[in-house]
């Protein structure tokens, strides 16, 4: 069994994404790993060098900025660097730069993608999610927050990325996966309010245009924590390759959790008793289709 990792980034110092710790996250269960490295305007593509690992390919490409809508532009990214994996590999491993994977859920990983190896009808498997917010004490867990994605698919090219990189297709229809009992630490959230101030910004630029920035996140805005809807504390562990991450952590989560979840809707509020009780997210987005 031939295992390929694979990301895209793109001026990860200036946007302080964890890349380096996303990448070596899943290292040791890749056979080799393409990082799709955009035009950058900072040591990004240095700091990835300096994983010095034999395992890591760089190749360079250039994001059409042009691509606005939706965030089409991070597909046609992730595309790139799953179509830099050879024919010979059987699986294809993606990670975002803002995604971890804990250290602990690697043997089982493996074993899934050893049992699922010559079961074709699995195209894919399935991760679960847990989404840290404003702190690395507080994950969100919400109808705001998707629950699961896939994460590792097998390395046929008539998949695709799909829309803005959160899933993905073969052809125009949900690929069969089968759900693991691992999840996807999301840090994307994870910085100081001034930082997730220019996370917004940033974000935004590639899913609208300047006119909708300017109208709806101007350079006075104050980021608002109310997206959050529901946070939980965390009382586990984070992955190791994150420990000197958070140890450097210099702010505290100033929010009234309570507060934070009045503001939600009686709907939104009656759904969430339905799957804090049953399991059961009502009327649940699913880019993929679960097999058993």
């Amino acid at each position: 069994m031939k295992v390929a990792g694979f990301t895209f980034i793109r001026n990860a110092i200036r946007n302080d994404y964890p890349v380096v710790e996303a990448i070596t996250s899943i290292l040791p269960v890749c056979d080799e790993f393409i990082v799709a490295l955009g035009n950058c305007d900072d040591d990004t593509e240095q700091l990835i060098k300096g994983i010095d690992s034999p395992k890591i390919r760089i190749i360079n490409t250039v994001w059409d900025d042009s691509l606005r809508d939706g965030g089409t532009v991070f597909a046609a990214e992730t595309d790139k660097a799953f179509a830099a994996i050879a024919a010979d590999f059987d699986w294809a491993f993606y990670i975002q730069g803002d995604e971890c994977v804990h250290e602990k859920y690697l043997p089982l990983i493996k074993k899934e993608m050893e049992d699922n190896l010559n079961n074709k009808a699995v195209e894919g498997l399935l991760f679960k999610y847990l989404h840290f917010y404003g702190s690395y004490d507080y994950y969100g867990h919400s109808r705001r927050w998707y629950r699961r994605e896939i994460r590792i698919l097998r390395n046929n090219k008539a998949i695709h990325s799909y829309r803005d990189a959160q899933g993905f297709r073969w052809g125009d229809r949900k690929i069969n996966v089968r759900l693991i009992d691992a999840y996807i630490y999301h840090y994307g959230w994870v910085k100081p309010p001034e930082g997730l101030k220019s996370k917004l910004r940033n974000f935004n630029l590639f899913y609208h245009d300047d006119a909708w920035l300017a109208e709806n996140l101007p350079e006075t805005f104050e980021f608002d924590y109310k997206n959050a809807d529901r946070l939980i504390h965390f009382t586990g562990s984070h992955p190791a390759v994150m420990q000197k991450r958070i140890a450097a952590t210099n702010w505290k989560l100033d929010i009234d959790l309570e507060k934070l979840h009045k503001k939600m809707t009686f709907r939104r509020k009656a759904l969430q008793k339905i799957e804090d009780i049953t399991g059961w997210r009502v009327s649940e987005y699913r880019n993929y289709k679960i097999i058993k």
